[in-house]
């Protein structure tokens, strides 16, 4: 099994080797797996000054008699850093920097710990440090983990030999403890404050749109700031905590809830956590067994964390690594020759490749990757050996080669000053000789060989850019490297990240990093609707409201179309509605424009029979006159509902509501007149009486004048304060504007359909009471069941009219003006043509006497 999966790995190598051969890509080696669980170690250096030049082979002496295998990256960077100042001539001239260390190496913090603690009590002032009387101030260098530092700078602040004074130079991460000047009045921090730290990263989350991340850290000052500064840049862009593990210093209460921490991060959504403390802390020992447990997630931390572990597995078709954020610094290319002019023999490539931490940069030529075919199951480190590497520097290594700088340009400038003073010697020695330096230390500002500006000035040592590289651990200890883009806060906001989109695409194959956010994306048609106790990033998704659409993604409002626009089914666009109203053309209005004009057809045919059949006994026995204008006033209502087919204009909008409401109180004042005539003509029983005077000067057609002229004032009321207008119904149907007539006052609208139902109501009881009068033609049976069918219609109008909209409601009242007036005409008049035209013999005065004779 584990031949076959080194196997896969290096099949996979061939195409790998073409896209990491660029100058941002590093390899690096990790052989030794059971170093995998190894605390970070620190480094403390003694630095002094001697009158003599010194050789490469003074370096190569002490690094083979005081270091071991393990970890001696600080240990070649601190003599290549003093052997370039060695041979510098323009620094200390004449004197030459040289190194010693405690113990035979770097030590862990317990084992720094008991070495100083050892060295106190036997007053042996820096272990396995010759001091002599000539040394004046002794300059200590320490990291890379701050709990190393705070050792050293605490054990030479209360070292109470009066003849010995002490400067203590860090290169490890910047933290505000150390830059108490009270506390550690001789200790000076070389990292540069991660003040800008937050913002880079969350830039970095914002360009991968990741808003749902994970925070683990130390519980200790340094990490509850990191917390705070990250949660305030996290607020101003909507990013949200899926958790944050504040993880104990103490081992004790770690081990006690470690599960606890485990779960959270298994059980959580986010595919990213940030990463912030020390190295050498608990919250390393979480993040160990996290990784040794296959949590697959994108670490993102700072360089201090460019962790190489002993993997198994390693899937090459997702992307679960580290991206580091590391202060941006120029490269330093002769580190590598100076290592293997030491000793060729023990620095070769493969000893290099060796050692853990250290960055290779790998140049591979086509030839070479041509072989990778053929690898075994060990050819991981075979294939390491046969590169040229390039080695370069860390952070931490940078900053120890700014502190060698930092101490030379300070020794120099003390001693120019006392050449040109010429000091006496004022008895105070090394004491004030350490206070001068220290005077000196403070104020140094310089830049160094490769370009990189040094200001001991804590408050304006800023290094604000970072470099970003995305890290892989591969099986069996191989690592790779990729710089990805850079962070710099001096560009305008939104341009202050800059990534290599190509680099990115070659190491995972695609531009686009895994998503993690809280919820789902709110597509087009939704939109973002909080609940109750949510974070900012969590939300669910809604559907648009009604006639408002969203076309983007994540939206919190929708935007309402305007009201000739309307939505399409999935609420993503606003679509222009189709502008309609009540047409000629479309089927309903032409069958409606049919019916109109059939019927007063109709009624036309039945005016023109009874013209003609005017002198027989059926027309003149229920006044002629007054069917005549019945007749006419029902061909004008038939022709009322063409007013209401077309498009509509504010004429027609008016004479819809006027000559409806002038029409049929003309028609159904007719009706009341010809009733109140029957029931007259059968209570005049003696001539001479004065109501059959009154009857006969034709007194029942004042009541057509009377009723007509109280709804023309009526509708000019109407007319005067809201007359109807034209208006666009946008909502009634989906996709469409129903151009309609308003009637402008409903109140006016009814109160003509009340006139209305008043005579109607007024004619039907009339007639009802005259139904049963002695009359051969006694029309009051057929008056009667006209009112009654008149009054059906438009009862059943008001509700179906309320119940529809749009065209639906000039539908329903062209109907109800129809069938109102087809049923008077149906009712009253289509009787009397069946006796006129098909039973004449009904018709004859003769027939009638002598049907009376009998």
């Amino acid at each position: 099994m584990f031949n076959l999966i080194f196997l896969i790995f290096f099949l996979y190598i061939p195409l790998l080797v073409p896209r990491f051969t660029h100058s941002r890509c590093f390899w690096r080696m990790k052989p030794n797996k059971e170093n995998d669980g190894d605390l970070v170690t620190g480094c403390v250096f003694f630095l002094s000054t001697v009158q003599w030049p010194v050789e490469k082979d003074y370096f190569n002496h002490i690094l083979n008699i005081r270091t071991s295998t393990g970890n001696n990256q600080f240990s070649l960077a601190l003599a290549f850093s003093m052997d370039e100042v060695n041979r510098n001539p323009d620094l200390l001239p004449n004197t030459s920097l040289v190194f010693d260390f405690p113990g035979d190496g770097c030590k862990t913090v317990p084992q720094l710990y008991s070495l100083l603690h050892f060295s106190e009590e036997t007053h042996d002032t820096h272990p396995n440090y010759n001091c002599d009387e000539e040394s004046m101030c002794i300059l200590a260098l320490s990291g890379p983990n701050w709990a190393i530092s705070e050792i050293v700078g605490t054990f030479l602040k209360l070292f109470t030999f009066q003849t010995v004074r002490f400067c203590v130079l860090t290169y490890g991460p910047f933290n505000p403890i150390l830059s108490d000047r009270e506390q550690f009045p001789s200790l000076y921090q070389m990292a540069a404050q991660d003040i800008y730290l937050a913002l880079a990263m969350v830039s970095l989350m914002l360009h991968f749109n990741w808003n749902w991340i994970g925070l683990a850290i130390s519980d200790n000052d340094q990490g509850i700031r990191f917390l705070s500064y990250l949660r305030r840049e996290m607020e101003k862009n909507t990013v949200c905590f899926a958790f944050v593990n504040i993880i104990p210093v103490m081992m004790p209460s770690y081990l006690s809830r470690a599960e606890v921490y485990y779960n959270q991060i298994m059980t959580s959504s986010t595919k990213v956590v940030v990463i912030y403390g020390d190295t050498d802390s608990t919250l390393a020992m979480a993040f160990r067994m996290w990784d040794s447990r296959g949590i697959q997630r994108i670490w993102v931390t700072t360089s201090q964390w460019d962790v190489i572990t002993w993997k198994s597995d390693f899937t090459l078709k997702s992307f679960h690594g580290t991206l580091a954020f590391a202060h941006h610094h120029t490269e330093i290319s002769s580190f590598k020759t100076f290592v293997q002019t030491l000793n060729p023999l023990k620095y070769s490539d493969e000893y290099l490749a060796k050692l853990e931490w250290m960055n290779l940069k790998c140049e591979l030529s086509d030839s070479k990757c041509k072989t990778l075919n053929n690898c075994i199951s060990n050819a991981s480190l075979q294939w390491l050996k046969v590169q040229t590497f390039d080695m370069t520097f860390s952070d931490d290594s940078y900053d120890l080669y700014n502190a060698v700088y930092t101490v030379a340009h300070a020794l120099h400038e003390m001693i120019l000053q006392e050449v040109h003073n010429q000091p006496v010697d004022n008895g105070e020695g090394h004491y004030a000789h350490c206070l001068k330096l220290h005077s000196f230390l403070r104020k140094t500002q310089f830049t160094n060989p490769v370009g990189g500006r040094v200001n001991m000035n804590q408050k304006e040592n800023l290094r604000e850019e970072y470099d970003i590289f995305q890290i892989w651990n591969f099986p069996h200890g191989l690592g790779l490297k990729v710089k990805i883009g850079e962070f710099s806060p001096h560009f305008p906001q939104g341009q202050q990240l800059h990534l290599y989109e190509d680099m990115i695409a070659q190491a995972t194959g695609s531009r686009q990093m895994p998503p993690s956010v809280c919820s789902v994306d709110c597509g087009p048609g939704f939109r973002k609707f909080w609940q109750k106790g949510m974070a900012a990033c969590c939300f669910d998704c809604s559907p648009c409201p009604q006639h408002e659409v969203s076309n983007e993604t994540n939206v919190d409002k929708c935007l309402r179309c305007r009201e000739d626009q309307y939505t399409n089914r999935e609420q993503n666009q606003c679509i222009p509605k189709a502008v309609v109203f009540l047409n000629y053309k479309d089927p309903m209005g032409m069958a409606l424009a049919l019916m109109a004009l059939f019927l007063s057809a109709f009624t036309a045919v039945v005016l023109g029979v009874f013209v003609k059949h005017r002198d027989t006994p059926i027309v003149k026995a229920n006044n002629r006159n007054l069917t005549y204008i019945l007749l006419i006033s029902l061909i004008f209502s038939f022709l009322c509902p063409l007013l209401f087919i077309g498009h509509p204009n504010s004429a027609t909008c008016i004479l819809q509501q006027v000559t409806f409401g002038v029409v049929f109180t003309v028609a159904v004042s007719t009706v009341l007149a010809k009733t109140v005539t029957v029931l007259l003509a059968f209570k005049v029983t003696a001539p001479g009486k004065r109501i059959r005077s009154f009857l006969l000067r034709g007194a029942p057609n004042y009541i057509i004048v009377i009723c007509t002229f109280i709804q023309i004032i009526l509708c000019a009321t109407w007319l005067q304060f809201s007359p109807p207008f034209i208006d666009n119904d946008a909502y009634s149907e989906h996709g469409q504007i129903i151009i309609v007539c308003n009637k402008g006052s409903e109140t006016a609208f009814y109160c003509v359909l009340g006139y209305h139902g008043s005579l109607t109501l007024a004619s039907f009881i009339v007639a009802f009471l005259a139904r049963n009068l002695p009359d051969t033609f006694n029309e009051a049976k057929l008056l009667t069941f006209s009112m009654l069918l008149f009054c059906s219609v438009w009862v059943t109008f008001i509700p179906v009219y309320h119940g529809t909209k749009g065209k639906a409601m000039v539908v329903v009242e062209v109907l109800s003006i129809l069938i109102s007036s087809a049923g008077l005409l149906g009712c009253i008049f289509v009787p009397k043509c069946y006796i006129i035209l098909l039973r004449p013999e009904r018709n004859s005065l003769q027939k009638l006497r002598e049907k009376t004779s009998f």
